[in-house]
Protein backbone atom coordinates (compact mmCIF):
# COMPACT_ATOMS: atom_id res chain seq x y z
CA UNK A 1 0.00 0.00 0.00
CA UNK A 2 1.41 3.29 -0.95
CA UNK A 3 1.24 6.15 1.63
CA UNK A 4 0.39 9.64 0.69
CA UNK A 5 3.14 12.28 0.97
CA UNK A 6 1.19 14.22 3.62
CA UNK A 7 1.02 11.15 5.82
CA UNK A 8 4.76 10.57 5.50
CA UNK A 9 5.49 14.13 6.64
CA UNK A 10 3.29 13.66 9.66
CA UNK A 11 5.12 10.48 10.59
CA UNK A 12 8.49 12.25 10.34
CA UNK A 13 7.27 15.10 12.57
CA UNK A 14 5.98 12.63 15.14
CA UNK A 15 9.28 10.78 15.20
CA UNK A 16 11.18 14.07 15.67
CA UNK A 17 9.00 15.06 18.61
CA UNK A 18 9.49 11.69 20.28
CA UNK A 19 13.24 11.90 19.81
CA UNK A 20 13.37 15.49 21.24
CA UNK A 21 11.31 14.51 24.30
CA UNK A 22 13.53 11.53 24.96
CA UNK A 23 16.65 13.69 24.70
CA UNK A 24 15.23 16.30 27.04
CA UNK A 25 14.32 13.64 29.64
CA UNK A 26 17.79 12.16 29.36
CA UNK A 27 19.43 15.58 29.89
CA UNK A 28 17.21 16.37 32.85
CA UNK A 29 18.01 13.03 34.45
CA UNK A 30 21.74 13.61 34.07
CA UNK A 31 21.50 17.16 35.49
CA UNK A 32 19.71 16.41 38.73
CA UNK A 33 22.93 16.67 40.81
CA UNK A 34 24.08 19.96 39.24
CA UNK A 35 23.82 23.34 40.99
CA UNK A 36 25.43 26.71 40.06
CA UNK A 37 27.87 28.25 42.58
CA UNK A 38 28.38 32.03 42.95
CA UNK A 39 29.92 34.44 45.44
CA UNK A 40 29.06 37.94 46.68
CA UNK A 41 31.31 40.73 45.43
CA UNK A 42 32.25 44.11 46.96
CA UNK A 43 33.81 46.74 44.74
CA UNK A 44 34.71 50.43 45.01
CA UNK A 45 32.83 52.85 42.81
CA UNK A 46 34.69 53.34 39.52
CA UNK A 47 36.60 50.07 39.73
CA UNK A 48 35.96 46.64 38.14
CA UNK A 49 33.73 43.82 39.40
CA UNK A 50 34.11 40.18 38.35
CA UNK A 51 31.13 37.79 38.59
CA UNK A 52 31.80 34.06 38.35
CA UNK A 53 29.30 31.16 38.10
CA UNK A 54 30.61 27.58 38.29
CA UNK A 55 29.10 24.13 37.89
CA UNK A 56 31.11 21.13 39.02
CA UNK A 57 29.32 18.65 36.72
CA UNK A 58 27.57 19.76 33.58
CA UNK A 59 26.42 17.79 30.55
CA UNK A 60 26.29 20.66 28.08
CA UNK A 61 23.60 22.62 29.94
CA UNK A 62 23.56 26.38 29.27
CA UNK A 63 24.55 29.04 31.86
CA UNK A 64 23.21 32.59 32.03
CA UNK A 65 23.97 35.79 33.97
CA UNK A 66 21.23 38.40 34.54
CA UNK A 67 21.32 41.77 36.34
CA UNK A 68 19.14 43.02 39.25
CA UNK A 69 16.52 44.13 36.71
CA UNK A 70 16.40 40.52 35.42
CA UNK A 71 17.93 41.56 32.11
CA UNK A 72 20.10 38.87 30.54
CA UNK A 73 23.74 39.90 30.35
CA UNK A 74 25.26 36.75 28.84
CA UNK A 75 23.75 33.45 27.74
CA UNK A 76 26.71 31.09 27.45
CA UNK A 77 29.14 33.07 25.30
CA UNK A 78 26.46 35.22 23.67
CA UNK A 79 26.10 38.81 24.85
CA UNK A 80 22.50 39.84 25.34
CA UNK A 81 22.66 43.39 26.80
CA UNK A 82 24.29 46.22 24.90
CA UNK A 83 26.54 47.68 27.59
CA UNK A 84 30.18 48.24 26.66
CA UNK A 85 31.19 48.02 30.33
CA UNK A 86 30.19 44.34 30.46
CA UNK A 87 32.69 41.85 29.02
CA UNK A 88 32.98 38.07 28.80
CA UNK A 89 36.05 36.62 30.51
CA UNK A 90 35.38 32.88 30.35
CA UNK A 91 32.56 30.69 28.97
CA UNK A 92 32.45 26.90 29.16
CA UNK A 93 30.09 24.14 30.25
CA UNK A 94 31.50 24.46 33.79
CA UNK A 95 31.95 28.24 34.15
CA UNK A 96 30.56 31.56 33.04
CA UNK A 97 32.58 34.59 34.17
CA UNK A 98 31.84 38.20 33.23
CA UNK A 99 33.42 41.52 34.11
CA UNK A 100 31.79 44.91 34.75
CA UNK A 101 34.17 47.87 34.43
CA UNK A 102 33.72 51.41 35.78
CA UNK A 103 31.17 50.22 38.31
CA UNK A 104 28.63 52.83 39.44
CA UNK A 105 26.35 52.94 42.46
CA UNK A 106 23.40 52.01 40.20
CA UNK A 107 25.09 48.68 39.42
CA UNK A 108 24.62 47.54 43.02
CA UNK A 109 22.13 44.76 43.57
CA UNK A 110 21.46 41.04 43.26
CA UNK A 111 22.75 39.25 40.16
CA UNK A 112 21.45 35.80 39.12
CA UNK A 113 23.24 32.86 37.53
CA UNK A 114 20.83 30.34 35.93
CA UNK A 115 21.53 26.74 34.96
CA UNK A 116 18.96 25.60 32.37
CA UNK A 117 18.15 22.19 33.67
CA UNK A 118 14.64 20.81 34.13
CA UNK A 119 13.72 22.64 36.30
CA UNK A 120 16.01 25.68 35.98
CA UNK A 121 18.40 26.11 38.94
CA UNK A 122 19.68 29.50 40.05
CA UNK A 123 22.24 31.04 42.41
CA UNK A 124 22.36 34.65 43.64
CA UNK A 125 25.38 36.94 43.99
CA UNK A 126 25.04 40.37 45.59
CA UNK A 127 27.20 43.16 44.19
CA UNK A 128 28.00 45.83 46.82
CA UNK A 129 29.35 49.15 45.54
CA UNK A 130 31.24 51.39 48.01
CA UNK A 131 30.90 55.14 47.61
CA UNK A 132 34.23 56.97 48.00
CA UNK A 133 34.04 60.04 50.29
CA UNK A 134 35.12 63.34 48.83
CA UNK A 135 38.25 65.09 50.10
CA UNK A 136 37.28 66.76 53.41
CA UNK A 137 37.13 70.51 53.84
CA UNK A 138 37.60 72.51 57.07
CA UNK A 139 35.41 75.57 57.49
CA UNK A 140 35.04 78.20 60.19
CA UNK A 141 38.76 78.98 60.42
CA UNK A 142 39.72 82.61 61.03
CA UNK A 143 43.32 83.78 61.17
CA UNK A 144 44.58 85.17 63.39
CA UNK A 145 42.55 84.33 66.49
CA UNK A 146 42.81 86.33 69.71
CA UNK A 147 43.67 84.45 72.89
CA UNK A 148 40.52 83.71 74.86
CA UNK A 149 38.22 83.67 71.81
CA UNK A 150 36.26 80.52 71.03
CA UNK A 151 36.92 78.67 67.79
CA UNK A 152 34.44 76.40 66.00
CA UNK A 153 35.88 74.32 63.16
CA UNK A 154 33.73 72.05 60.97
CA UNK A 155 35.02 69.21 58.78
CA UNK A 156 32.70 67.94 56.02
CA UNK A 157 32.78 65.25 53.35
CA UNK A 158 30.13 63.91 50.93
CA UNK A 159 29.54 60.86 48.73
CA UNK A 160 30.48 58.10 51.16
CA UNK A 161 28.67 54.76 51.20
CA UNK A 162 28.33 53.64 53.90
CA UNK A 163 28.74 56.82 55.95
CA UNK A 164 32.38 57.75 56.56
CA UNK A 165 33.96 58.30 59.98
CA UNK A 166 35.56 61.67 60.89
CA UNK A 167 38.20 62.16 63.59
CA UNK A 168 39.93 65.34 64.82
CA UNK A 169 43.57 65.69 65.86
CA UNK A 170 45.63 68.53 67.34
CA UNK A 171 49.38 67.98 66.93
CA UNK A 172 48.75 64.23 66.38
CA UNK A 173 46.74 63.99 69.62
CA UNK A 174 43.13 62.97 69.04
CA UNK A 175 40.40 65.36 70.22
CA UNK A 176 37.45 63.43 71.62
CA UNK A 177 34.94 66.17 72.53
CA UNK A 178 33.40 66.74 69.06
CA UNK A 179 29.96 66.63 67.44
CA UNK A 180 29.10 64.24 64.56
CA UNK A 181 26.27 64.61 62.00
CA UNK A 182 25.20 62.22 59.21
CA UNK A 183 22.79 63.14 56.38
CA UNK A 184 21.55 61.13 53.39
CA UNK A 185 22.37 62.60 49.97
CA UNK A 186 19.76 63.35 47.30
CA UNK A 187 20.49 60.07 45.47
CA UNK A 188 19.42 58.20 48.65
CA UNK A 189 22.48 56.00 48.33
CA UNK A 190 25.40 58.02 49.73
CA UNK A 191 25.89 60.17 52.82
CA UNK A 192 27.28 63.56 53.77
CA UNK A 193 28.96 63.57 57.19
CA UNK A 194 30.31 66.48 59.20
CA UNK A 195 32.05 66.93 62.54
CA UNK A 196 32.48 70.09 64.62
CA UNK A 197 35.25 70.87 67.12
CA UNK A 198 34.75 73.75 69.58
CA UNK A 199 37.53 75.06 71.85
CA UNK A 200 38.88 78.19 73.52
CA UNK A 201 41.99 79.68 71.89
CA UNK A 202 45.09 79.62 74.07
CA UNK A 203 48.62 80.84 73.44
CA UNK A 204 49.83 77.24 73.69
CA UNK A 205 47.79 76.52 70.53
CA UNK A 206 49.80 78.98 68.44
CA UNK A 207 51.42 77.04 65.61
CA UNK A 208 49.46 73.87 66.42
CA UNK A 209 48.38 71.74 63.46
CA UNK A 210 44.69 70.83 63.52
CA UNK A 211 43.77 67.97 61.20
CA UNK A 212 40.50 66.36 60.17
CA UNK A 213 40.82 62.69 59.14
CA UNK A 214 38.23 60.75 57.16
CA UNK A 215 38.33 56.95 57.47
CA UNK A 216 36.35 54.66 55.13
CA UNK A 217 36.63 51.09 53.91
CA UNK A 218 36.86 52.32 50.31
CA UNK A 219 40.10 54.20 51.09
CA UNK A 220 42.15 51.01 51.60
CA UNK A 221 43.54 52.09 55.01
CA UNK A 222 44.77 55.40 53.54
CA UNK A 223 42.62 58.12 55.16
CA UNK A 224 41.89 61.47 53.58
CA UNK A 225 43.21 64.36 55.67
CA UNK A 226 42.59 68.11 55.74
CA UNK A 227 44.95 70.25 57.87
CA UNK A 228 44.99 73.77 59.26
CA UNK A 229 47.75 75.59 61.18
CA UNK A 230 46.47 77.77 64.03
CA UNK A 231 47.71 81.31 64.59
CA UNK A 232 46.90 82.74 68.04
CA UNK A 233 47.66 86.35 68.98
CA UNK A 234 48.25 87.07 72.67
CA UNK A 235 49.48 89.71 75.15
CA UNK A 236 53.24 89.73 75.88
CA UNK A 237 54.52 87.87 78.93
CA UNK A 238 57.51 89.59 80.60
CA UNK A 239 60.19 88.30 82.99
CA UNK A 240 63.48 89.88 84.19
CA UNK A 241 66.48 87.56 84.61
CA UNK A 242 69.60 88.97 86.41
CA UNK A 243 73.09 87.79 85.47
CA UNK A 244 73.99 87.41 89.16
CA UNK A 245 71.90 86.86 92.28
CA UNK A 246 74.36 88.63 94.65
CA UNK A 247 75.54 91.87 93.03
CA UNK A 248 78.39 93.61 94.85
CA UNK A 249 79.62 97.16 94.77
CA UNK A 250 82.12 97.78 91.97
CA UNK A 251 80.93 94.86 89.86
CA UNK A 252 78.67 94.85 86.77
CA UNK A 253 75.23 93.30 86.29
CA UNK A 254 73.06 92.54 83.27
CA UNK A 255 69.27 92.48 83.53
CA UNK A 256 67.66 90.48 80.69
CA UNK A 257 64.05 91.32 79.84
CA UNK A 258 62.55 88.11 78.45
CA UNK A 259 59.32 88.94 76.58
CA UNK A 260 57.11 86.63 74.52
CA UNK A 261 54.03 87.57 72.57
CA UNK A 262 52.21 87.31 69.23
CA UNK A 263 52.79 89.55 67.30
CA UNK A 264 56.38 89.88 68.50
CA UNK A 265 56.63 92.71 71.09
CA UNK A 266 58.24 96.01 70.21
CA UNK A 267 61.65 96.95 71.73
CA UNK A 268 61.35 96.99 75.51
CA UNK A 269 61.37 100.10 77.69
CA UNK A 270 63.55 100.24 80.84
CA UNK A 271 62.82 102.58 83.78
CA UNK A 272 64.09 102.97 87.38
CA UNK A 273 61.83 103.86 90.29
CA UNK A 274 59.15 105.11 87.88
CA UNK A 275 61.46 107.40 85.89
CA UNK A 276 64.18 107.35 83.25
CA UNK A 277 67.50 105.63 83.87
CA UNK A 278 69.54 108.16 85.95
CA UNK A 279 73.02 107.38 84.61
CA UNK A 280 72.97 106.57 80.86
CA UNK A 281 76.76 106.36 80.78
CA UNK A 282 76.85 103.38 83.14
CA UNK A 283 73.36 102.07 82.40
CA UNK A 284 73.39 100.93 78.78
CA UNK A 285 70.37 99.39 77.06
CA UNK A 286 71.25 96.83 74.38
CA UNK A 287 68.09 95.40 72.81
CA UNK A 288 66.30 93.63 75.65
CA UNK A 289 69.29 93.83 78.02
CA UNK A 290 70.18 96.49 80.59
CA UNK A 291 73.89 96.55 81.48
CA UNK A 292 74.94 98.46 84.63
CA UNK A 293 78.69 98.94 85.15
CA UNK A 294 80.61 99.85 88.33
CA UNK A 295 77.73 99.24 90.72
CA UNK A 296 77.31 101.48 93.76
CA UNK A 297 74.67 102.01 96.42
CA UNK A 298 72.94 104.74 94.38
CA UNK A 299 71.95 102.03 91.88
CA UNK A 300 69.68 100.41 94.46
CA UNK A 301 66.04 100.57 93.45
CA UNK A 302 63.23 99.02 91.41
CA UNK A 303 63.92 98.47 87.71
CA UNK A 304 60.94 97.99 85.39
CA UNK A 305 60.81 96.44 81.93
CA UNK A 306 57.79 97.06 79.66
CA UNK A 307 56.92 95.17 76.45
CA UNK A 308 54.00 95.93 74.13
CA UNK A 309 52.44 94.62 70.91
CA UNK A 310 49.19 95.30 69.06
CA UNK A 311 47.25 93.35 71.71
CA UNK A 312 48.45 95.32 74.74
CA UNK A 313 51.23 96.03 77.23
CA UNK A 314 52.76 94.04 80.07
CA UNK A 315 55.70 94.59 82.46
CA UNK A 316 57.93 93.03 85.12
CA UNK A 317 59.96 94.52 88.01
CA UNK A 318 63.28 93.68 89.66
CA UNK A 319 64.53 95.15 92.96
CA UNK A 320 68.29 95.70 92.84
CA UNK A 321 70.20 95.68 96.16
CA UNK A 322 73.96 96.34 96.04
CA UNK A 323 76.06 94.52 98.67
CA UNK A 324 79.28 96.12 100.15
CA UNK A 325 81.98 93.40 100.39
CA UNK A 326 83.91 95.40 103.09
CA UNK A 327 80.83 95.73 105.26
CA UNK A 328 80.26 92.04 104.90
CA UNK A 329 83.84 91.33 106.06
CA UNK A 330 83.46 93.63 109.13
CA UNK A 331 80.16 92.01 109.96
CA UNK A 332 81.75 88.57 109.72
CA UNK A 333 84.60 89.66 112.07
CA UNK A 334 82.11 91.11 114.58
CA UNK A 335 80.09 87.95 114.48
CA UNK A 336 83.20 85.86 115.12
CA UNK A 337 84.21 88.05 118.13
CA UNK A 338 80.75 87.75 119.66
CA UNK A 339 80.78 84.01 119.24
CA UNK A 340 84.27 83.76 120.76
CA UNK A 341 83.20 85.82 123.82
CA UNK A 342 80.15 83.65 124.38
CA UNK A 343 82.27 80.50 124.20
CA UNK A 344 84.80 81.96 126.71
CA UNK A 345 82.04 82.83 129.20
CA UNK A 346 80.55 79.37 128.91
CA UNK A 347 83.97 77.76 129.55
CA UNK A 348 84.65 80.02 132.57
CA UNK A 349 81.27 79.28 134.17
CA UNK A 350 81.76 75.57 133.61
CA UNK A 351 85.22 75.61 135.27
CA UNK A 352 83.93 77.55 138.30
CA UNK A 353 81.08 75.08 138.72
CA UNK A 354 83.49 72.17 138.62
CA UNK A 355 85.78 73.77 141.28
CA UNK A 356 82.90 74.53 143.66
CA UNK A 357 81.48 71.06 143.26
CA UNK A 358 84.93 69.53 143.97
CA UNK A 359 85.40 71.52 147.17
CA UNK A 360 81.93 70.60 148.38
CA UNK A 361 82.54 66.89 147.82
CA UNK A 362 85.98 67.06 149.44
CA UNK A 363 84.58 68.72 152.57
CA UNK A 364 81.87 66.10 153.08
CA UNK A 365 83.98 63.11 152.29
CA UNK A 366 85.29 61.07 155.37
CA UNK A 367 83.65 59.94 158.62
CA UNK A 368 80.86 61.21 160.77
CA UNK A 369 79.44 60.19 164.19
CA UNK A 370 75.95 59.17 164.95
CA UNK A 371 73.85 61.39 167.13
CA UNK A 372 74.42 59.14 170.07
CA UNK A 373 78.22 59.32 169.66
CA UNK A 374 78.29 63.07 169.20
CA UNK A 375 75.70 63.93 171.77
CA UNK A 376 73.92 66.02 169.14
CA UNK A 377 70.59 64.40 168.85
CA UNK A 378 68.93 67.76 168.67
CA UNK A 379 71.16 69.05 165.86
CA UNK A 380 69.04 70.49 163.04
CA UNK A 381 71.11 68.92 160.25
CA UNK A 382 74.11 66.73 159.59
CA UNK A 383 76.60 69.63 159.14
CA UNK A 384 75.70 71.12 162.55
CA UNK A 385 75.94 67.72 164.18
CA UNK A 386 79.44 67.24 162.77
CA UNK A 387 80.59 70.65 163.95
CA UNK A 388 79.12 70.16 167.46
CA UNK A 389 80.59 66.73 167.78
CA UNK A 390 84.16 67.53 166.79
CA UNK A 391 85.17 67.53 170.46
CA UNK A 392 83.54 64.22 171.23
CA UNK A 393 85.22 62.21 168.51
CA UNK A 394 88.02 60.96 170.79
CA UNK A 395 85.68 59.20 173.20
CA UNK A 396 83.37 57.83 170.57
CA UNK A 397 85.58 55.57 168.50
CA UNK A 398 83.31 52.62 169.23
CA UNK A 399 80.32 54.44 167.65
CA UNK A 400 82.05 55.69 164.47
CA UNK A 401 80.32 54.98 161.14
CA UNK A 402 81.77 55.22 157.65
CA UNK A 403 80.35 56.22 154.27
CA UNK A 404 81.66 55.98 150.79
Amino acid sequence: MRLKPSVVLRLYSLCGILIQVAATKSKAKGSQGQFPLTQNVTVIEGETATLTCRVDQNDNTSLQWSNPAQQTLYFDDKKALRDNRIELLRASWHELTIRVTDVSLSDEGQYTCSLFTMPVKTSKAFLTVLGVPEVPQISGFISPVMEGDRMELTCKTSGSKPAADIRWFKNDKEVKDVKYLKEEDANRKTFTVSSTMNFKADRSDDGAVVSCRVDHESLNSTPQIAMQVLEIHYLPSVKIIPSTLWPEEGQSITLICESKGKPLPDPVLWTKDGGDLPDPERMVVNGRELNINSLNRTDNGTYRCEAANSIGLNSAEYVLIIHDPNAMAEKDATDHAVIGGIVAVVVFVTLCSIILLGRYLARHKGTYLTNEAKGAEDAPDADTAIINAEGSQVNAEEKKEYFI
